[in-house]
């Protein structure tokens, strides 16, 4: 059966570590979903969070061959474990005078953020997990959405 799987990888801050691992994904044919860099307290260390659709058997050697790779310090799979997972998105939606206050209240009921304001369009900034982000979106595009990005999924295992 094909279910998400979220990795987080430890590995060296170092050049050709991301291609690396990506080319690694691409070789057993797995599409990579959502994929988050970024320095952890150690400037040494980055910290990859990898989101994967996927059988778990062919999921557990990539695991396997991550781990063999020089630059890989430690591999999670979050699975089996107690997380947190959280995405960013910005999204700018057209926002008319008779349509604003209507945009204001469905991302205040999100707790998102209006963080730019025009007399044509709304930036929306918005933190939660997938399926929040995904309701809001939906909730927007009756309205009109211009643009809209992503940061892909960071997760931390709890306690």
């Amino acid at each position: 059966m094909s279910m998400r799987h979220t990795l987080s990888a430890l590995v060296e801050n170092k050049s050709g570590v991301l291609a690396r691992i990506s080319t690694l994904f691409a070789a057993r044919g797995y599409n990579i979903d959502s994929l988050t860099v970024g320095e952890t307290d150690d400037p040494s260390v980055s910290r990859m969070t990898i989101a994967v659709r996927g059988d778990a058997k062919i999921l557990e050697q990539i695991e396997k061959q991550l781990n063999k790779l020089v630059d890989v310090i430690k591999v999670f799979e979050y699975s089996e474990t107690k997380h947190i997972e959280r995405d960013m998105a910005l999204i700018k939606v057209k926002a008319s005078k008779s349509n604003r206050a209507e945009i204001l209240q469905i991302a205040d009921i999100f707790r998102a953020d209006v963080i730019d304001v025009s007399h044509e369009n709304l930036m929306i900034e918005i933190t939660g997990d997938e399926d929040k982000i995904q309701a809001l979106i939906e909730m927007l595009t009756p309205f009109g959405i211009k643009e809209m990005v992503r940061t892909g999924i960071v997760a931390m295992a709890r306690g």
